[in-house]
């Protein structure tokens, strides 16, 4: 019985730090995606810009 409380706790703590990894990954990717739409808003904004020239 205690193998398995074991194994229960370690599958928890496995689980934890993998939700851990993936929420880190997403997060230092959140700061480049909106880089990057930002900056695809800036070339629409400038394209559009000097089509009205």
């Amino acid at each position: 019985m205690k193998i398995f409380l074991r194994k229960r706790a370690q599958s928890l703590l496995e689980y934890a730090m993998l939700i851990m990894i993936v929420s880190a990954a997403l997060v230092a990717m959140y700061v480049y995606m909106q880089r990057s739409v930002n900056a695809r808003f800036k070339q629409v904004q400038t394209e559009l810009d000097e089509t009205k020239r």
